[in-house]
């Protein structure tokens, strides 16, 4: 086991199973010494969505962020079936976050904080990233957080 996934064994997490691609298109790519992680949503298990609808009128700010924190665990998952390790990541370089928001709400930033708060727990200074957080009028299969990485790689 890895130190990263150390890490996440201390902080009372585990990456959740694998996903496939709901459509034509692959999780994860590699070009040089960059790993370009397909947008995932906060899926379980049986690769249902946890959570769904907008926010903040059906997902309350407070689930939303714990939507994201799962997104990010799931986007992790890709990254480790692919290098093998998380150990590998030299740095998380760019995160995309979108968030099925209704009209005026304006909080995308701390929901998609969710995500951004535990790659910093988990990779300390290497976690800290670049990103985005934009508000959507819908999201596939009605989720609530949707998230693409850009990680450079050993």
């Amino acid at each position: 086991m890895g130190a990263i996934e150390e890490r996440l064994e201390e902080l009372g997490l585990e990456l959740p199973p694998s996903t496939r691609p709901i459509a034509n298109f692959v999780l994860v790519v590699r070009t040089g010494s960059l790993a370009f992680v397909s947008g995932h949503g906060p899926t379980g298990g049986d690769g249902r969505p946890v959570y769904t609808g907008s926010v903040a009128s059906e997902v309350p700010v407070e689930d939303a962020y714990a939507a994201a924190r799962l997104t990010i665990l799931n986007c992790l998952r890709t990254l480790h079936d692919e290098l093998g390790t998380l150990d590998r990541v030299r740095r998380i370089v760019k995160l995309l976050g979108m968030v099925r928001s209704d009209p005026g709400f304006t909080q995308q930033p701390q929901v998609i904080n969710g995500a951004s708060d535990l790659l910093v727990e988990l990779f300390g200074d290497r976690g800290r990233h670049a990103r985005s957080a934009v508000g959507m009028a819908a999201l596939p299969h009605g989720i609530p957080v949707e998230i693409e990485l850009v990680a450079e790689v050993e």
